[in-house]
């Protein structure tokens, strides 16, 4: 059974740093999605089952950082830097069984598997 535990997240002023990590039960290919009141859920980024390739909405690039601290370790970590008034959301790590090792998916019907999400609130 696939199992994601988040946690991080939190409150920050507009300009600063959070991280989110979540610990799979296994190896996946993995996504961050979020979803802000009255929006869809949208796709942050994602990383590849294994090599480690990483795609990031435009609306995060250069600012969050997807990575797993060791190709060994099946957690990962979103690095949130520079942050916004509108990234505050609910943060959701995602899985995918999949047999690529560097395919990376970007929608929400490509995952089967979610977190239980967390709070990510950017203050002015």
């Amino acid at each position: 059974q696939v199992q994601l535990v988040e946690s991080g997240g939190g409150l920050v002023q507009a300009g600063g740093s959070l991280s989110v990590s979540c610990e799979a039960s296994g190896r996946y290919a993995m996504g961050w999605f979020r979803q802000a009141p009255q929006k869809e859920r949208e796709f942050v980024a994602g990383m590849s089952k294994f090599n480690g390739r990483t795609y990031y909405a435009d609306s995060v690039k250069g600012r969050f950082t997807f990575f797993r601290d060791n190709e060994a370790n099946n957690t990962v970590f979103l690095q949130m830097n520079s942050l916004k008034p509108e990234d505050t959301a609910i943060y959701y790590c995602a899985a995918t069984k999949t047999e690529s090792w560097s395919g990376i998916y970007t929608n929400v019907q490509d995952y089967a598997y979610w977190g239980q999400g967390t709070q990510v609130t950017v203050s002015v």
